[in-house]
C-alpha cells in the first residue's frame, strides 16, 4: 500500500516538474496574464480572436482537404527515378519538398540515409520546401502561395541539377542506414480531449470565419463571437503546449512527430495548433510593438527594404517552421515585401532539418548553405527586377 502510494506520489512530482519546464506553456500563460490585465485585454482578446478566424479555421479546413488528397497518393520510391534518370530524380524530389508541410521533405531526406536518393535529390527538396508555412500562405493568399510553389519547384530542380555537377550522387551519405528518421508515438490525451471540440467547432467557425472574410456586419453577435474566438484560440494554444514536452528548441520550433496509429484529424489538430501557437505570436508582437513602443514594422521595412530578403534568408536557415511561420505572417499583413517571403520559403528547410541533422550532419549544413545561394540570388532578383 505504502509502496503503491510513493508511486503514485512520484509520478505526480514528475509530470508537475515536466509541465514546469515545459516552454510551451510560457505563450497561453502569458496571454492569459494580457487578458487579466485591463489596459491590454481588448487588445489581447481581439488578436486572439483575429487569428483564430482569419487564420486557425482556414488552416485547419485546407489541412482537412489536403490530407484527404494526400492519403491517396502513394509513397513514391526515389531509387527507381534514380536509377533512371538522375533529372527524373532530382525534379520527383523538389516536387515532394514543394508538397505543403515536411511530409515529402522527410521522405527524401530519409530515402537519402538509406542510400535510395542522391544528396543532389536532397539540396533539391530542401530547397524546394516551405514547410507547414506553406499552409498558411495558401489559405489566406492563395495565388500567392501556389507561385511560391511553382517557384520552389524550379528553383529546387535548377540547385539539385548544379550540384548532380559538383558532387557524385553519393557525397555526404552517412554510413549508418536509418530505416526511419520520424517515429511514431500514441496520441497524446490532450489532442484525444481536443478531438471532439474540433468536430463541433470546425464547422460553425467556418461559416463565423467566411462571413468575416466578406466583411458581413455580425451585429449583436459581433461581442460573443470574438469573445468565442479568443476562447478557442486560447484552448488550442494550451493543447498544443500540453502535446509536447516542449524542453527542447525542436519540441518548440517543429511540429509534433507523427501519430501511431495514422490520424487525419489529429494530424490536423496538430498542425492547426502549432501554426496558430506561432501566428498568434506573430501578431501579438505586431500588436505591441505598435501599441506599446510605437514601432511600426511596416515603415521600417519599407524605409529598409533592402534588408528584407537578407533577414528573410538569416530566419530560414534556422531549422524548424516555426520561424518561418512568423515570416509568412509578416508577409500576410503587408510587412513585409514578396521578394523576403521568396528569399525566406527558397532558403528555409522547414521541420525535415531535424532529422537529417540527426542522420547526415555533413549533408544538412552543406544543403543548408546551398539552399542560401538561391535564396539570395531569388530574393534579390525579385527585389530590384520584379515589378
Amino acid at each position: 500500500m505504502l509502496s503503491q502510494s510513493y508511486s503514485v506520489t512520484t509520478r505526480s512530482r514528475s509530470a508537475l516538474s515536466s509541465l514546469l519546464v515545459n516552454k510551451r506553456l510560457l505563450l497561453p500563460f502569458l496571454l492569459c496574464l494580457a487578458v487579466a490585465f485591463e489596459p491590454l485585454r481588448a487588445l489581447t482578446i481581439a488578436t486572439l480572436a483575429d487569428a483564430f478566424f482569419q487564420v486557425s479555421v482556414f488552416v485547419a479546413g485546407t489541412l482537412a482537404i489536403y490530407y484527404f488528397l494526400i492519403d491517396r497518393l502513394p509513397q513514391l520510391e526515389l531509387s527507381y527515378l534514380k536509377a533512371k534518370s538522375p533529372v527524373l530524380e532530382i525534379a520527383m524530389a523538389a516536387v515532394l519538398g514543394a508538397l505543403p508541410g515536411c511530409g515529402g521533405a522527410i521522405i527524401v531526406v530519409t530515402q537519402f540515409t538509406k542510400g535510395q536518393a542522391s544528396f543532389a535529390s536532397v539540396v533539391a527538396v530542401l530547397t524546394a520546401t516551405m514547410g507547414d508555412a506553406a499552409f498558411l500562405l495558401l489559405a489566406k493568399q492563395p495565388i500567392e502561395g501556389l507561385i511560391i510553389i511553382a517557384l520552389g519547384i524550379a528553383v529546387g530542380i535548377a540547385s539539385g541539377l548544379i550540384v548532380n555537377l559538383l558532387h557524385k550522387p553519393e557525397f555526404c551519405q552517412p554510413n549508418l542506414q536509418s530505416k526511419n528518421a520520424i517515429q511514431c508515438k500514441a496520441p497524446s490525451p490532450a489532442i484525444r480531449f481536443s478531438e471532439p471540440v474540433w468536430r463541433w467547432a470546425l464547422i460553425p467557425s467556418l461559416i463565423i470565419a467566411l462571413l468575416i472574410a466578406f466583411n458581413t456586419n455580425l451585429g449583436v453577435f459581433t461581442q460573443p463571437v470574438e469573445l468565442a474566438g479568443a476562447a478557442l484560440a486560447i484552448f488550442a494554444l494550451t493543447i498544443w503546449a500540453l502535446s509536447s514536452k516542449g524542453q527542447s528548441y525542436r519540441e518548440v520550433t517543429a511540429e509534433d512527430d507523427e501519430q501511431d496509429p495514422p490520424s487525419k484529424l489529429a494530424k490536423v489538430i496538430h498542425d492547426t495548433h502549432f501554426v496558430t501557437a506561432w501566428v498568434v505570436a506573430s501578431f501579438m508582437l505586431y500588436e505591441l510593438s505598435v501599441a506599446l513602443f510605437g514601432l511600426d514594422l511596416a515603415a521600417w521595412f519599407n524605409e529598409y527594404a533592402v534588408f528584407a530578403p537578407l533577414i528573410a534568408v538569416a530566419i530560414g536557415l534556422l531549422p524548424g517552421c516555426g520561424p518561418q511561420i512568423v515570416v509568412t505572417t509578416l508577409y500576410i499583413q503587408g510587412i513585409l515585401p514578396f521578394s523576403a517571403l521568396a528569399a525566406n520559403a527558397v532558403a528555409n528547410d522547414g521541420d525535415a532539418l531535424f532529422p537529417a541533422l540527426a542522420l547526415a550532419p555533413g549533408a544538412a549544413v552543406l544543403a543548408t548553405v546551398y539552399s542560401a545561394i538561391p535564396a539570395l540570388l531569388v530574393g534579390y532578383g525579385l527585389y530590384y527586377f520584379a515589378v
